[in-house]
């Protein structure tokens, strides 16, 4: 890319200071990989032997959920989007009761299974069938999903970096993928605490430069866009047309984040990677406190650049001239709300950090998905036609898949362009479409004692057919509706079919009742000040 195109904010690029702060961050991560380089058994390498405290799992749980384009696309959407604005907050309002269902409902039974590849409860209570049918859809999403998340990062980079496309996916693709290989979950662990420290820290120093550079919270108070700050729709109820409402977002947000934290694999790794259960417990209390505030931080953030971008027209000068100059690969200029303030307002070796919290971002999603895309592979594939590998050979053999899964992620990332302008939400609504019925297997694995594979396989698919034909047919129902639809029709679709297929082929494994009544009521009382605080939003800025 020719830096002639950032002349619209007089030419400034990334210097050497800037370069050499990243190239210092990229050779600490491959050290990473080598210091964690012993590995001697699957739970090992896919879950730090077992051995991780609730710290480094809270920040790598929260790390992984807060992806390069949370950091890049959140805040746009807050500032700059159209009918955007600090509606963004209800993504939050699911997560604390999520977390306590999870608590009391999925993993404390997971856990004492002894798994690596969380679809592999599915088969010792069901069958194979079912176990295949999940961990074949979750590689899919996930690969697809991870792919197209490298390949966006990539294109914002290049739009206002003076590097090419395919190097921005090599700096990403490559330095991960050699920690990874080397140190597996230790160092997947380990790096996104890094990560997510720096990715913080970015946010913070975002929000202080734009408020130096507005004048200050009076002038953001003054200026602000009254429609942007509004938070929460009770009016809604999200089947016409509208979303963001509060009903949808709290009750389709509880199924879809018990579902992603719970039996997604990217995620339950790290709570089958926990010491103990005390150390599930504390991960899953800590990751629903402080979602909210990290969320509150970077759409605040947002709403100073969306200000601070009206009130400069040197600003709307350079993101216009950028988005033109890469029309053909961007969707839109609202994604250049963050990087062109980073290259246009701060000073270098700020950029240099701050461009090291974006690459820390998408990183820490890439490792995730690839250490979890490998478990999944050789637990359910390789291991569970060769049951009798030694500890040697399976560390050997996870290494080459994760290798290759990596590979095949930047591979997508190459040829993501041609679906490019939906994408982003279509992995949204694809998740949102399997979420509520993976849950529902899990939930009646657990907890229905005549449930058959039969029955669930059969309320699995008529859950995914309607939420899709929802999809297709029904838009006025919003998206985050399907993940209750789904789990309400999959779990009601099996029940009944108890009834007509016979006994369960697999023993009932029985599961106490798990309710820690303090977190309990922590993490409920945290919603309501959740729901508090984003009413109260409005009330901030006069």
């Amino acid at each position: 890319m020719d830096s002639s195109l950032l002349s619209g904010f007089n030419a400034r690029t990334v210097n050497g200071l800037d370069y050499a702060i990243v190239a210092i961050y990229a050779l600490g991560f491959l050290g990473l990989g080598y210091f964690f380089k012993e590995n001697n058994s699957s739970k090992d390498y896919f879950l730090g032997g077992r051995s991780m405290g609730w710290f480094p799992l809270s920040l790598s749980t929260m790390a992984t959920q807060l992806s390069a384009i949370s950091f890049i696309s959140a805040p746009a959407f807050v500032g700059m989007k159209e009918n955007g604005g600090m509606k963004w907050l209800t993504y939050e309002f699911g997560v604390p009761i999520a977390m306590a269902i999870i608590m009391i409902f999925l993993i404390p039974t997971l856990y004492k299974a002894g798994i690596v590849s969380v679809y592999e409860y599915l088969e010792r209570r069901f069958n194979a069938s079912t176990r295949l049918l999940i961990s074949f859809v979750f590689q899919l999403a996930r690969s697809f999903a991870t792919g197209v998340m490298v390949y966006a990062i990539a294109l914002i980079l290049q739009s206002v970096l003076a590097i090419e496309f395919w190097q921005t996916i090599l700096v990403i693709g490559v330095i991960t993928m050699i920690y990874s290989f080397q140190g597996g979950m230790k160092a997947v662990i380990w790096g996104d605490v890094i990560q997510m420290l720096i990715l913080f820290a970015g946010i913070i120093l975002c929000l202080i430069f734009g408020l130096n550079e507005l004048g200050g919270w009076g002038e953001l108070t003054a200026k602000v866009d009254p429609t942007r700050i509004q938070t929460v729709d009770f009016s809604s109820f999200g089947f016409d047309g509208e979303g963001f409402g509060f009903w949808p977002m709290l009750f389709g947000g509880i199924f879809l984040y018990a579902s992603y934290y719970g039996t997604d694999q990217t995620q339950s790794q790290r709570l089958l990677s926990s010491k103990d259960e005390l150390t599930i417990k504390q991960l899953l209390t800590v990751n629903g406190l402080f979602r909210y505030p990290v969320t509150l931080v970077y759409c605040i953030m947002g709403l100073v650049l969306g200000t601070l971008l009206a009130e400069d027209p040197s600003y709307q000068l350079a993101i216009q001239e950028t988005f033109e100059a890469n029309r053909d690969s961007l969707n839109g200029p609202t994604d250049l709300l963050v990087p062109i303030f980073i290259i246009k307002y701060l000073p270098h070796g700020i950029i240099g950090l701050l461009l090291v919290a974006i690459l820390s971002a998408a990183m820490s999603s890439l490792s995730s998905a690839i250490n979890s895309l490998s478990a999944v592979t050789m637990e359910d594939y390789v291991k569970r036609f060769n049951p009798n590998m030694d500890d040697a050979t399976y560390v050997r053999y996870s290494r080459l898949v994760s290798l290759a899964w990596g590979l095949i992620c930047l591979f997508l990332a190459f040829f993501a362009g041609n679906i490019a302008d939906t994408v982003i939400e279509a992995i949204n609504k694809v998740s949102s479409a399997f979420s509520g019925p993976i849950l529902a297997a899990f939930i009646l694995a657990i907890w229905s004692k005549r449930t058959t594979s039969l029955s669930v396989n059969i309320g699995i698919l008529a859950g995914v057919a309607v939420n899709i034909y929802l999809w297709l047919f029904v838009p006025e129902v919003f998206w985050f509706w399907w993940n209750a639809i789904g789990f309400v029709v999959t779990a009601g679709l099996s029940l009944i079919l108890n009834n007509f297929t016979g006994s369960p082929h697999k023993e009932f494994i029985k599961t106490e009742l798990a309710i820690d009544y303090q977190n309990l009521a922590l993490l409920i009382g945290f919603f309501v000040v959740i729901l508090m605080v984003s009413l109260s939003v409005p009330y901030w800025f006069g």
